[in-house]
């Protein structure tokens, strides 16, 4: 004979059990395709821009990320500021200054303040290179983006915000 309280946690208690596992399946499968779906479409406008400013430029989205920072900050960055700002190493941004001054586009010098450390800026055909660039990249941008309407666009980067200072918190160590 069967003890009344194992009908409880039987059949139907591991059907429960197995409910609550599909869920968190569920949850866990969502949580997985939207980041496959942002790192798709990043991925994509990514090597669109490439190709774009490859074509029509000849050259690279590390330049133009470069010659973007530089641009945002006339007074010019120190090496660490533009390390930062790209997200990527010191030295891939000594090298990638080392080329752009040698093609007369940025200019290098000691900073003021500390004069081991040095200061990039851009020179005048590096804002002349640079603003020939931005409408190109513009468009290319507002084409990929074409297919949403602007409330739907606000939509997203609210979305998007919120998701960035969610991954940041983890980052940091803090659960929302």
């Amino acid at each position: 004979m069967l003890d009344p309280g194992a009908t409880a946690k039987g059949p139907a208690g591991d059907t429960a059990a197995a409910a609550d596992r599909s869920a968190e399946d569920d949850e866990t499968r969502l949580d997985v395709r939207l980041w496959l779906r942002l790192l798709a479409c990043t991925s994509i406008i990514e090597r669109q821009v490439r190709r774009g400013l490859r074509r029509d430029f000849d050259t690279t989205l590390p330049r133009f990320d470069m010659l973007a920072q530089l641009y945002r900050a006339p007074e010019g960055l120190s090496m660490g500021e533009l390390s930062a700002r790209m997200m990527v190493t010191n030295g891939n941004v000594t090298g990638l200054a080392e080329r752009l001054e040698q093609e007369g586009l940025v200019a290098r010098r000691p900073a003021a303040e500390d004069r081991r450390r040095q200061t990039v800026a851009l020179t005048p055909a590096g804002v002349q290179a640079f603003g020939a660039m931005t409408p190109a990249h513009a468009g290319w941008i507002d084409g990929m983006v074409a297919g949403l309407d602007n409330d739907e666009k606000q939509q997203l980067l609210h979305l998007l915000a919120r998701l960035k200072r969610s991954a940041e918190a983890y980052e940091n160590g803090a659960t929302e």
